[in-house]
């Protein structure tokens, strides 16, 4: 053998000796990393973290609001329902204390809606999923010219006392002078307006907004934290400030409640009330399924906490039906609370094409249709002789606007809070009667209409003096 063959074995040999140990060192450390339950991972294979908490550590994006709402079935533990949100690169952006098993799940790979759906519709522990669905306000058929009064009065309020004032039909009103003989409001009974926020500085709301009680520990979420909620809930922040920033759900607000006899603006149903404001749309009208279930969620929190919430006023509304919304909105009934739902402005049937959630067959909700200073149906609402409950004043309607304004406002979201008022005026006078006794004794206080015949269950148009009789 010549040096030159030497030196070839001797590499060769070399080479075999440094792969062998490198060996033996690679099965040393897949022995180690089994023994602290790590494996080597195909890299085919290395899609997800295997925790929740791995899922947090490694995402460094900013997370968007959730694409999906699942309910698992009875049974299913926490710590499973996080091992398949893990599983499937998911964080689990909320869990709903009202509805156990009611879970908000946030996708971390940008899939859509639809096939995260699918993916959880398939798994044995699951009741059943569906989308986050976007909530936008109704928009109205008839849109109408603001207007801005110069010496806003109770005269301008037809709904409330309508003595033919801008060609309007004498009496065609709610009868609430009547009911003022008796009753104003109380600010024992908390309405809570489900919508834009309010804006609570309103020179003509300021008085009537609930503030959490100085004994009340303020609202904790177990994934959301502690919320100081001292004037209400913004659900789309999950933060305390429940400003609004569209004009909506203040309008809302001062058809329930602006104040009486204090020399400014108008009169709302009720003098005397406390308005709590839920936010869950944003400025320019949108919001989400997940938003107005989170909203609710907190108005039965607070109502177990030991406000007296009795009523949520809801002016908004869709086509898509949610049964995860649909089982919180029976929670709250549950709860004895009221749940009053625009039955939405399409001119459409209700019985034929369900607009929820006033269409959802929950025994607290109320599902109400506009009239204008005429008693005759508004030309945009929607009716239904089976799903559509009562009949109320929704055209024209001279209210609170942002920034101590006030604006009229047309739709079937007017019509709601004067259904509402009228049933926190009920309540002022009877304040320990319970929802289904309300929602009775509301469908029993109408005024029968022509136009309403075979359009509503009742028939008829609220009057508040029958109500609180």
């Amino acid at each position: 053998m010549n040096r030159n063959n030497i030196f070839i074995h001797l590499a060769l040999a070399l080479v075999l000796i440094l792969v062998a140990a490198f060996a033996g060192q690679l099965n040393r450390w897949q022995k180690d990393w089994k023994s602290r339950g790590v494996g080597i991972v195909p890299a085919t294979d290395k899609k997800r973290p295997t925790t929740v908490t791995e899922i947090g550590l490694n995402e460094t994006r900013s997370f968007s609001r959730p694409e999906v709402l699942v309910k698992f079935r009875s049974g299913v533990s926490q710590e499973t329902i996080e091992g398949i949100a893990a599983r499937f690169h998911d964080r689990i952006e909320d869990r709903i204390e009202s509805d156990p098993g009611l879970e908000a799940i946030d996708d971390l790979d940008n899939v859509d809606a639809a096939t995260v759906v699918a993916e959880y519709s398939k798994l044995p522990e699951v009741e059943y999923a569906e989308p986050n669905f976007e909530i936008t306000l109704d928009a109205n058929e008839e849109p109408l010219v603001p207007v801005f009064p110069r010496d806003p009065q109770f005269s301008d309020q037809w709904a409330l006392q309508n003595s033919g004032q801008r060609g309007g039909k004498e009496g065609a009103d709610i009868s609430a002078p009547l009911a003022w003989a008796k009753t104003t409001g109380s600010e024992d009974v908390v309405v809570a307006v489900l919508d834009t926020g309010v804006d609570y500085n309103h020179e003509d709301l300021a008085g009537n907004i609930w503030t959490r009680p100085a004994g009340m520990s303020p609202y904790h979420d177990d994934e959301l934290g502690t919320i100081d909620d001292e004037n209400g809930y913004n659900a789309i922040d999950n933060a305390a400030d429940p400003m609004d920033e569209n004009g909506h759900g203040t309008h809302c607000a001062g058809i329930v409640g602006a104040e009486g006899e204090n020399d400014l603006g108008i009169a709302g149903v009720n003098w005397k009330v406390k308005i709590m404001p839920l936010k869950f749309m944003n400025a320019g009208g949108f919001g989400s399924t997940k938003d107005a279930i989170e909203a609710i969620n907190y108005a039965i929190d607070r109502k177990k906490a030991g406000v007296n919430v009795r009523i949520i006023s809801a002016s908004w509304g869709s086509t898509q039906r949610s049964r995860a919304l649909e089982e919180v909105i029976r929670k709250a009934y549950e709860n004895d609370i009221l749940f009053v739902a625009a039955a939405g402005n399409a001119s459409t049937n209700n019985d034929r094409t369900p607009h929820y959630p006033s269409s959802y067959n929950v025994p607290n909700v109320i599902s109400v249709a506009a009239l204008d200073r005429h008693d005759e149906l508004a030309s945009f609402s929607n009716y239904g002789a089976k799903s559509v409950a009562i009949a109320a004043p929704g055209v024209e309607i001279l209210s609170t606007w942002l920034g101590n304004q006030y604006e009229e406002k047309s739709g079937t979201s007017m019509a709601t809070p004067v259904v509402s008022g009228v049933a926190a005026l009920i309540l002022s006078e009877h304040p320990r009667m319970s929802v289904d006794e309300l929602r009775k004794k509301i469908l029993d206080s109408t005024d029968p209409i022509v136009a309403l015949k075979g359009k509503t269950v009742t028939g008829g148009r609220i009057n508040a003096a029958k109500a609180v009789e």
